[in-house]
């Protein structure tokens, strides 16, 4: 956080929560979980109890199940010490499935149907993780909507990659004779009816499969729903990713007119221009070298310590 933004946030802080001088709507794999160890560091939890107990709100916009966001995050944010009354929101699978939590734990988890890739495609690709790529990847049985598959810890990152993009053909391959339209990057394969539904989405140690309607910019819609509805307008927000795709939470938030500015962890690939500021470790005096959840990590604390949290 730059001194003036540092200073904004210090004047404001004490306004009604209401009207929350930031709202943080954070991707996880990466900016808050490491992509190596799949886990939280302790101070990430401790930054981010501390930012919600100060009336900051925090929305997770991620492509993890919410399984994965329960173990993950929300058990050790209790563990923590989340106040009575604190409301900590996430919306799992790309917008597909969200639920909210506060100290007494978990509320229900809401799925919208619509959006699931067909049963019967994903039980296929079950059974050809379990036949042919066992040894690199996993199937994620935890996911409601999304198809997952997710590359098992002790594999070499190489050796995923390299083995992820025979998985991705035969995934996209298996779309055709489910007769469903799809698209990997830019290949687009439509189906009979020259239509595209599903995506193939290959990250750095993953591949989902999910309707075309998923992404970021979902999730960033559900998580002002979800906020509106407890009668929050946020001053500005922050949003916080490690990939191209993360932008589109800051796209969609700033074309529907909130102020925002984009903190890429992982600027290595490329940073877009765009109508808002994008931020990186560099804005916090920290080098090249600080990048997932250090450098997530790294911005966590800066915003805390404007708070004085």
């Amino acid at each position: 956080m730059t001194a003036s933004e540092a200073s904004a946030v210090s004047v404001t802080a004490a306004r009604l929560p209401s009207t929350p001088p930031l709202a943080l709507l954070l991707d996880v794999d990466g900016p808050v979980a490491s992509p190596v160890t799949r886990d939280v560091k302790p101070d990430i939890i401790g930054d981010l109890v501390a930012l919600a107990a100060a009336g900051i709100p925090v929305i997770f916009n991620t492509g993890r199940s919410d399984a994965f966001i329960r173990e993950q995050v929300m058990e050790p944010m209790l563990a923590g010490g989340i106040p009575d009354g604190t409301v900590v929101h996430a919306v799992c699978e790309k917008g597909a499935v969200w639920f909210s939590f506060t100290s007494a734990g978990p509320g229900p988890v809401h799925v919208d149907r619509e959006l699931a890739v067909p049963a019967a495609y994903g039980e296929d690709i079950r059974r050809l993780v379990a036949k042919d790529y066992a040894d690199h990847m996993f199937f994620d049985e935890t996911k409601r909507a999304m198809v997952s598959v997710e590359q098992h810890i002790e594999v070499a990152s190489a050796d995923y990659l390299a083995e992820q993009k025979l998985f991705d053909a035969a995934a996209v391959e298996l779309m055709a004779t489910h007769g469903l339209g799809v698209v990997r990057l830019g290949h687009h394969a439509p189906n009979s009816d020259d239509e595209v539904d599903y995506r193939v989405d290959p990250t750095i140690i993953s591949t989902d499969i999910e309707s075309v309607r998923l992404g970021k910019d979902l999730g960033a819609s559900r998580a002002v729903e979800l906020l509106a509805a407890q009668g929050i307008t946020p001053e500005a927000w922050r949003t916080v990713g490690d990939s191209r795709t993360d932008y589109a939470m800051a796209d969609w938030l700033h074309h529907n007119d909130h102020p925002v500015k984009h903190v890429d962890v992982r600027p290595a690939d490329g940073v877009p221009a765009k109508p808002y500021d994008i931020l990186t470790a560099a804005d916090l005096g920290l080098d090249d070298s600080t990048i997932h959840d250090d450098a997530g990590g790294a911005f966590l604390r800066s915003w805390r310590e404007a708070l004085g949290a």
